[in-house]
């Protein structure tokens, strides 16, 4: 693994290249990239999911989202789905100058919210040959299930605040520690497993600080990660998800999107895997790969 940058717009994106084992740069190899997701960076599951598609002979690079983590762009940080998409897109911009990528065997994979944005991705951006989702959610959809109105309501009531001076309003993605959970009486399984990935030792990382620019949110409330997936996304793609319900949705997104594309498609289950587990557990993520890995060998 070694850390590059790429450029999205005006600023630079900051990511980590991971190679595979016995790497020849006079080779070509397939490559894939991994998108992490909302509220996460590189150095989380996406890294998971790098570091072992790398293991299985493919070139793959996870990235931190414009205006999060290391990566450039401002204001901070902000959750923005045209440059999320935009980023993945630059990803591939850049693999195609690397010579040991073969430009033609390009595939992408995306955990969570950044499923959702693979999938958006693929649809305009045909250099993209093979899609991949973990767990994999439609932002938008997940945002709007809270009540949109009320929350766009309260978004434009703080842009008229911040446009008369007020500080900008940073909020948490997720209840901070444990205790504050507890204290919220929030019980649902993947809100006790976010808490318990991001905000503990678990999977806790500088570059995924729980923040989250609040009036950034008007954009997620208007975005649909699938729309138009019927017509657009041609690649063939591999859905995976666990088969435990909880409040993200990913278990009934990952079938539903199924149902719609009218590609070459498959869907698997790994029985008993919670939306988290399928992050880092290391008998969970262990399954996913072992999917994952023949379905780009056989489509990159």
């Amino acid at each position: 693994m070694k850390p590059v940058t790429f450029r999205n717009r005006t600023w630079d994106v900051a990511a980590n290249l991971h190679l595979p084992k016995d790497f020849d740069e006079s080779r070509k190899y397939a490559a894939i990239v991994c998108v992490h997701p909302g509220s996460s960076c590189k150095g989380q599951t996406a890294g998971i999911y790098a570091g072992k598609l790398a293991g299985e002979g493919f070139v793959t690079i996870a990235f931190d989202a414009s205006f999060q983590g290391e990566s450039g762009g401002e204001p901070r940080y902000i959750e923005d789905p045209a440059t999320r998409v935009e980023d993945v897109r630059c990803a591939v911009d850049y693999l195609t100058t690397l010579p040991f990528v073969d430009e033609e065997r390009i595939g992408v994979l995306g955990v969570c919210a950044g499923g959702g944005y693979a999938v958006n991705a693929a649809m305009t951006e045909h250099r993209i040959k093979a899609v991949g989702t973990v767990v994999g959610v439609n932002i938008g959809r997940a945002y709007r299930s809270y009540g949109a109105i009320p929350m766009l309501e309260n978004i434009g009531k703080q842009r008229t605040a911040e446009a008369r001076g007020v500080e900008p309003l940073i909020a948490n993605w997720i209840p901070d520690s444990v205790e504050e959970r507890e204290k919220a009486g929030m019980d649902d399984v993947d809100i006790v497993e976010a808490v318990d990935y991001y905000r503990t030792p678990r999977g806790q990382n500088e570059c995924s600080p729980n923040k989250l620019r609040f009036t950034s949110l008007a954009s997620v409330l208007a975005f649909d990660a699938f729309n138009l997936v019927e017509d657009l996304l041609t690649q063939p793609i591999q859905i995976v998800t666990g088969d435990v319900p909880g409040q993200f949705g990913s278990m009934q997104e990952g079938r539903d999107l199924f149902a719609r594309v009218k590609g070459e498609k498959n869907l698997f289950v790994v029985e008993g895997a919670t939306h988290y587990d399928l992050y880092d557990r290391p008998e969970p993520v262990g399954k996913a790969v072992a999917r994952l890995a023949p379905f780009y060998r056989q489509h990159l």
